[in-house]
């Protein structure tokens, strides 16, 4: 069945386009489900500037103009259409629909837009964690269009998800997904490229499958200081006490995240927020006093590089939790600082455009001399779009 789902994926323009036309009727009628809750009746919604989101963000301040700046870069750079289906871009898309909410400006859903229906009219697969953050651009345009093809996106991944992947004996989701050449294995990185589509999907069930393979992932991952190790189950050797900064900052960015949408419900999750105190107290000990940044390697400072998409990531999931009150005003001055590290990992173009740098390549699980491996490098869309939701999160703090 999933073999044959995923074919249909590939059918040709014509199916494309008839779909379409069908949404579209669809939703003028009003008559799509929604897809955090299957079935239930779809009402178009537009983001405005009066919306709190927008409002509270200051649409008009410099880390905003900044944002669509970096933002603006990237789009002139990278045609959507020539964008792959997958996490790193999935996670420039999650940062534009961010943008987007604050700003109105019609050319940042112009381009996710075209980036997620060049993927319906081209075909897609959703076979491991990293290939399910598209939906996350997906889903907010199906509640601004009620329009079914991204309904099935959706639908796609969390049949994905709740039915197709492997787990481990644990229930966790395996990273490498329908993978059989290896043993169901997680990576920390998951709680954010699968989370955000569950956390955003917002419906019951949804919402207790992102708190159950947090809990999963924690029990197996987490260590006594509170930080995150990259994996458990993997067929290659890593070494004891080394915490990868940007796994460990998809957990935090993703966490404030759920338990923010968790609030929004009259609801709390103990388990979730505590295990998120526990580390941040870490991460916040293993800052750079001197750039506000994170070592790549958390608890090895001087050993290899500071990074930039990790610092952003921090610095957004830290503001969150501030902002929803999940975290007190002892965590501004490490946001403030984080952010001014970031800031100095923009650098100007030969046009003057704004060059996100400084982040750390591609990272599988190894030892400590497999991470310092990895290379910097700029303009890396994971960490354009993580430096993006940072900015956006940190606005009018």
């Amino acid at each position: 069945m999933a073999a044959l789902s995923r074919m249909s994926r590939r059918l040709p323009r014509l199916r494309a386009l008839l779909v379409a036309a069908a949404a579209s009727a669809a939703a003028a009628a009003g008559c799509s489900s929604d897809p955090g809750g299957p079935g239930e009746a779809c009402t178009p919604t537009s983001p405005s500037a009066e919306d709190a989101f927008a409002r509270e963000r200051a649409p008009g301040s410099e880390s905003i103009a900044l944002a669509r700046a970096v933002a603006d870069r990237w789009i002139a750079e990278h045609p959507a259409e020539s964008l792959l289906w997958d996490w790193g871009e999935g996670t420039v898309m999650l940062s534009l629909v961010e943008l987007y909410r604050v700003t109105q400006h019609a050319p940042y859903r112009d381009y996710y837009r075209r980036y997620i229906d060049r993927h319906i009219e081209y075909g897609y697969e959703i076979t491991t964690s990293d290939r399910c953050p598209p939906a996350a651009a997906a889903l907010a345009l199906h509640a601004e269009s009620c329009a079914a093809p991204y309904e099935t996106i959706v639908t796609d991944v969390l049949r994905y998800l709740y039915e197709e992947a492997r787990r481990t004996e644990q229930g966790g989701i395996s990273h490498l997904g329908v993978s059989p050449l290896f043993e169901p294995t997680l990576w920390v990185d998951s709680l954010f490229m699968f989370g955000n589509v569950l956390i955003r999907a917002g419906d019951a069930r949804a919402l207790d499958e992102f708190s159950n393979q947090f809990h999963i992932f924690a029990s197996l991952l987490q260590d006594g200081p509170g930080l995150f190790r990259h994996a458990y189950n993997w067929a290659t050797p890593q070494d004891p006490d080394v915490y990868w900064a940007r796994g460990n900052a998809w957990v935090t960015a993703a966490g404030y995240e759920y338990l923010r949408v968790r609030a929004a419900r009259g609801e709390r999750d103990e388990a979730v927020a505590a295990s998120l105190d526990r580390q941040v107290a870490a991460v916040l000990a293993a800052q750079d006093p001197g750039t506000g940044l994170w070592w790549t390697i958390l608890d090895r400072p001087g050993e290899i590089y500071l990074e930039t998409s990790a610092t952003a990531l921090f610095a957004a999931g830290l503001a969150r939790g501030l902002r929803h009150g999940f975290l007190d005003a002892a965590v501004r001055p490490a946001i403030d600082s984080a952010m001014a590290g970031v800031r100095s990992r923009i650098e100007e173009d030969a046009s003057g455009r704004p060059v996100v740098t400084g982040i750390s390549g591609p990272t599988t699980v190894g030892r400590l001399d497999d991470y310092a491996e990895v290379e910097l490098r700029d303009d890396i869309s994971y960490g354009v779009g993580a430096v993006v939701l940072a900015l956006v999160e940190t606005s009018g703090l």
